[in-house]
C-alpha cells in the first residue's frame, strides 16, 4: 500500500509507540461496509461475479453497488466486462492483480487490529500498553 505517515510505511510499528494505533493501511475506500463485502465476494470467486449475482451476495440495489463498484473501478481494484447473454446486458466484476494485492494487505492490517484488542481482552484492571511503548 502506498498510504504514507510521517516517513513511516503503513502498517509499520514506530520505536517510540508514537501512532502504534493509527492503522494506516485501513484504507477508506476498502473500508467502507459495502465495499469490504463487495471485494471480499470478488476474492473468493477469480472468475468474477456477475451484477446480479454480486448485487444478491453483498444484500445491495442496482444504484447502490453501481455506485461502489464505479469507486472500486476508479482506484483500480476491480476491472469489469459488459456483453449480452439472450439479448440481455450482462457485466462481469473481478478483481484485479493490484486490487487482490491491497486487499490482501488491507486484510493483514485488520489483523493487526484484531491482535491489538486481543491483548486488552481480560484486562480489568487497566489497558496494557502497546509492546514498544514506554511511558514519557
Amino acid at each position: 500500500m502506498s498510504a504514507k505517515k510521517k516517513g513511516k510505511a503503513a502498517g509499520q510499528k514506530s520505536g517510540d509507540g508514537a501512532g502504534y494505533y493509527s492503522y494506516e493501511g485501513l484504507d477508506r475506500v476498502l473500508h467502507e461496509k459495502a465495499r469490504l463485502g463487495i471485494l471480499t465476494a470478488l476474492l473468493t470467486r477469480s472468475e468474477g461475479l456477475l451484477f446480479n449475482d454480486l448485487k444478491q451476495l453483498c444484500d445491495l440495489t442496482d444504484g447502490n453497488l453501481s455506485r461502489h463498484l464505479q469507486v472500486l473501478l476508479d482506484a483500480g481494484l476491480v476491472s469489469s466486462w459488459k456483453g449480452q447473454e439472450r439479448g440481455r446486458p450482462q457485466t462481469l466484476v473481478r478483481l484485479t492483480k493490484a486490487g487482490r494485492q491491497q486487499f490482501h494487505e488491507y486484510l493483514r492490517e485488520l489483523e493487526r487490529v484484531i491482535q491489538d484488542a486481543q491483548m486488552q481482552r481480560g484486562k480489568a484492571d487497566g489497558l496494557e500498553q502497546p509492546p514498544d511503548w514506554a511511558p514519557a
